[in-house]
């Protein structure tokens, strides 16, 4: 098993480089890739963990569990949906090529248990979704990438720093030394990671970059790549206890933050963007179910975007006087359904859970969260259908994929099934549903973007780090 996952980890880098030479066999050895983790990943549920020890002086460790089976299955899912839509497309090998080094990259991360390889990984990652991004070659596409770009590298930096300190504290780069480091070490990779993976407000570059990309690109960032810096969150706050409370604290805080800018956003994609910080903060805020949410989202996630990439416009006013295709309004109302946490689907499971498993202190304002989250898919719900529209077959093979997962994976935690359980999210989607009829659909609040301005960023992350430094791990006994 050892060496499998070895090679399981170093084979989608090869891949990439055998795209290049066999342009013709682009896709189809792109999505082979995609299904080949997607079999890792569900082995991973049957066998216990595994833990390899790469380099022992120095702690860097490979830990691969549920946990990981979790986060890697999403990934291995959204990837193949992403490479089935776009499988009618013009794209070339260079994408296809970038999408798989992107998967194997973010694969990597989610095994990861130390922050020297956590750190390559983020940086492979990082290019490789910058290439993405700027992949259309437009004036548009080149500056998002490049401003994706630096602070991806800034945020990185900071974490690096932060692995040295821990290194000098523990002489090990493994997460357990966490224990023994010193407060600003902490602080500096918080927020590395925190900004990698849009959380707070240090992550507030995430609206723009996943709006602004191509459909199949925004559905792999909110899918998956940002969770390559959200996993090693969740596995520091379980590893570690001591940093359990700051994670929590961060996921209610995420989750307020971003539904709070959803609930009013009256672009599709933007909305769709503010609605992925908001459901990182639900990761977040009960670690040891985190994977199950994570997967959840990811499927749901790509979906609306890839959804939303097919609606006549963005602008969800000219959306309410164009009916859209029933066949398309059908998949986004199921997928609108999973997110809000309707029964039949595995949202409803993975909220039922994450809720069971929250402090006491947390339960008002993610339950304020989840009404949040029941307005904002209300306008996708109550847009007009029976328009006309063709859709290729290739976007419903992805649907199939990604709608048919919602399904298969409600069975996991079938044990939610309860009259309680069933009743306290339908109430939350009705009283949602009702506010947004008679408020959220004529309110008209046009919020300010001054903290996503490019200058704004690198202020905003000096803030986090201070907040962090002042108000978490020095008070924290570590």
């Amino acid at each position: 098993m050892n060496t499998i996952t070895i090679a399981w980890i170093g084979l989608p880098f090869f891949i990439g480089f055998v795209i290049y030479l066999l342009p013709k066999l682009d896709r189809y050895l792109a999505l082979a890739m995609a299904f080949a983790s997607a079999g890792y990943a569900l082995q991973l549920f049957i066998t216990p963990p595994i833990t390899l020890k790469l380099l022992d002086n120095f702690g860097v460790t490979l830990t691969v569990d549920q946990l990981s089976g979790y986060f890697i299955l999403t990934n291995a899912l959204v990837t193949a949906a992403v490479i089935l839509y776009c499988w009618q497309s013009d794209k070339t090998a260079f994408f296809y090529a970038q999408t798989i080094i992107l998967h194997g990259s973010v694969n990597a991360a989610f095994v990861g248990s130390d922050l020297i390889s956590l750190y390559v990984a983020l940086e492979v990652s990082g290019i490789a979704a910058f290439l993405l991004i700027a992949y259309p070659r437009t004036d548009r596409s080149i500056w998002v990438g490049l401003r994706y770009l630096f602070v991806s590298n800034v945020a990185m930096l900071f974490y690096l720093i932060g692995a040295v300190l821990v290194y000098q504290a523990d002489h090990s780069f493994s997460f357990t030394g966490l224990r023994v480091a010193p407060p600003e070490a902490l602080a500096l990779i918080f927020l590395g990671l925190l900004t990698k993976g849009g959380i707070f407000v240090s992550g507030l570059w995430l609206p723009l970059t996943h709006s602004e990309s191509e459909t199949p690109v925004s559905a792999l960032m909110s899918g998956v790549v940002v969770k390559a810096a959200v996993y090693p969150l969740v596995r520091c706050a379980l590893m570690v206890a001591e940093v359990d409370p700051i994670v929590r604290i961060f996921g209610v805080g995420t989750a307020l933050l971003g539904v709070f800018y959803a609930v009013l956003e009256k672009d599709t994609k933007r909305m769709l963007a503010f609605h992925t910080v908001s459901q990182l903060g639900f990761i977040l805020a009960a670690p040891i179910v985190g994977g199950f949410y994570a997967l959840t989202h990811g499927l749901v996630k790509a979906a609306l975007f890839l959804i939303a990439g097919s609606l006549p416009s963005r602008n969800f006013k000219e959306l309410q006087n164009r009916p859209i295709n029933t066949a398309v309004w059908i998949a986004l109302v199921i997928a609108s359904f999973s997110i809000s946490g309707f029964p039949l689907l595995s949202g409803f499971g993975a909220k039922v859970l994450t809720t069971k498993n929250l402090l006491p202190w947390q339960a008002i304002a993610m339950n304020l969260a989840a009404l949040g989250t029941a307005i904002s898919f209300a306008k996708f719900i109550f847009l007009p259908f029976g328009g006309e529209g063709k859709t290729k077959a290739s976007f419903w093979a992805a649907m199939s994929l990604l709608i048919g997962g919602l399904f298969i994976a409600n069975i996991a935690y079938y044990e939610a099934y309860t009259v309680e359980n069933i009743i306290k999210p339908l109430v939350t989607i009705g009283i949602g549903w009702l506010a947004y009829l008679l408020i959220f659909k004529r309110l008209v609040i046009k919020l300010p973007r001054v903290l996503e301005q490019f200058d704004h960023l690198i202020g905003v992350m000096s803030l986090v780090l201070m907040l962090l430094f002042w108000k978490g791990f020095a008070w924290l006994p570590i």
